[in-house]
């Protein structure tokens, strides 16, 4: 009997330690980092030759098709979906836990059979299940979801 006790004690310690090492350590701790748009800033000097004009111009449009500017202080953020998920195309660094969320206003369909507006409400995959079922979004913070999880595949 005071074996079993024993191995209960050391396994309880091990386990509460490796769920420390994985979640604390190496995922790390979502709700300290910011979560930052990155974008493109360049400044160019050529007013001293002669197609400045039409320079600036092209320079203005390859950065306005190159960058998405997405604010540090968005739905995904503030749900912690940043915790686990990124969206590459917005510039929206998160964890790799879980898939890049770049494409999944198009993808959620076909992977899970129902529309994404009816996957934020009713996940059908089991971690994603779990999630919303303990915090379910709002009717306007699914909206906010969408329209930057849209933004988001357009950007791509």
């Amino acid at each position: 009997m005071q074996k079993a006790i024993i191995s209960f004690g050391i396994c309880l310690v091990i386990g509460f330690g490796l769920g420390y090492l994985v979640f604390g350590v190496i995922m790390g701790d979502s709700d300290q980092q910011t979560q930052v748009a990155q974008t493109e800033t360049e400044t160019t000097n050529q007013a001293d030759t002669p197609d400045s004009a039409s320079a600036e111009k092209e320079n203005t449009e390859a950065k306005e098709g190159a960058t998405t500017s997405v604010s540090a202080d968005n739905i995904l953020d503030q749900r912690g979906c940043l915790g686990c998920h990124s969206v590459e195309s917005l510039n929206l660094k998160g964890g790799a836990v879980g898939p890049d969320l770049s494409q999944a206003f198009v993808n959620v369909e076909g992977k899970h059979g129902k529309p994404i507006e009816e996957f934020l409400k009713a996940p059908t995959s089991a971690v994603m299940s779990g999630v919303i079922s303990k915090d379910p979004l709002t009717d306007e913070e699914r909206q906010q979801v969408l329209e930057l999880l849209k933004q988001a595949s357009e950007a791509k």
